[in-house]
């Protein structure tokens, strides 16, 4: 991957993960510095509107390293902003799960840790089959090596993003 892309997609990780910690404010509230130690409420509106942010700037990591053709651009990019729809539903199942997961984190029982595993993973295999799904549809329009480096694009920034979740999200509490 040449340099240029490695310095963009580091850029969009950096600015994906700046947008992020909003995610940690709703696992865990913290005080707002000189209020009188309420808690910081993040509303369904505010990840909506977090997500959409994502979502845009993803697009635009994604436009900035791939070369594609005037024509190749008018049949790729409506591909990826239905790929992006669907990707979308699967994020609305991670954050639902986040949100379970901060509901319950102070109380987790051993099943509800069981069930937390197995939807994680479930998420993780729907994003990789989508993925994977979508890259014959993309090798219809571009060659296949602008295919895999759409996938690798893809691939890194939702890395990106899962690092950042994870580094903000508590692992469980195994002394309660």
């Amino acid at each position: 991957m040449s340099k240029k892309t490695l310095a963009v997609l580091a850029l969009a990780g950096t600015l994906l993960l700046a947008s992020v910690p909003m995610f940690a404010q709703a696992a865990q509230p913290q005080s707002v510095p000189g209020a009188a130690a309420q808690p910081t409420t993040v509303t369904d509106q505010d990840v909506q509107m977090l997500r959409a942010d994502i979502r845009a700037k993803r697009k635009d990591v994604t436009a900035q390293n791939m070369t594609l053709t005037p024509d190749e651009a008018t049949k790729f990019w409506p591909l990826y902003d239905q790929y992006m729809s669907e990707v979308t539903k699967i994020g609305d199942a991670r954050w639902a799960l986040i949100q379970d997961y901060a509901k319950n984190y102070s109380t987790m029982t051993d099943a509800q840790a069981q069930d937390f595993i197995k939807k994680s993973g479930a998420i993780d295999q729907q994003l990789t089959a989508l993925r994977l799904k979508y890259v014959p549809i993309f090798e219809k329009v571009i060659s296949a090596k602008k295919a895999a480096l759409w996938y690798q694009i893809d691939r890194r920034l939702d890395l990106l993003i899962n690092l950042q979740l994870a580094a903000l999200i508590p692992v469980v509490d195994t002394t309660k």
